[in-house]
């Protein structure tokens, strides 16, 4: 039997696909749990459908984040940390300590947006890159000085 996943399946495919299955399967376990419809004429309409509207969404939300990743990409952070010297933090600079400055500059990012491969233990400067909706990356320079309080 032919069927239209409704939702991504480990075994059979991501949403949206038509595929073939026992009709045991598909009528028992799949139709029933809201996994899968029929794949009728009237269902793959609808079904072209909703991939129209979906790609339409995703076209907005490439471009939303490209728009965010263009003002991002001005974005000077400045952090101030507590140092033992010159160089040394006591701590350490976390993608969480830098979603935080970019709420105080207008920005909300999930820290897990933050692609930051460890913690930034040493004053200076670094770009940091941050991934945004629709596979969009951004980058944004971060500098790390030391907290004279």
């Amino acid at each position: 039997m032919k069927i239209i996943l409704k939702q991504d399946h480990d075994n059979l495919g991501k949403t949206g696909e038509v595929v073939n299955v026992k009709d045991g399967f598909a009528m028992n376990y799949l139709i029933p749990n809201g996994v899968a419809m029929k794949a009728t004429s009237s269902n793959m309409k609808v079904l072209d459908e909703i991939k129209k509207q979906q790609a339409k969404k995703l076209e907005k939300v490439i471009a939303e984040s490209q728009k965010l990743a263009g003002e991002l990409s001005a974005v000077q952070l400045e952090i101030k940390a507590k140092a033992a010297d010159e160089i040394k933090l006591f701590g350490s600079v976390t993608n969480g300590t830098i979603a935080e400055a970019l709420i105080h500059k207008g920005f909300t990012i999930d820290k897990r947006n933050i692609l930051l491969e460890e913690p930034i233990k040493e004053i200076g400067s670094r770009t940091v890159d941050i991934k945004l909706a629709g596979n969009v990356m951004a980058t944004i320079n971060v500098t790390v000085v030391k907290d004279e309080a």
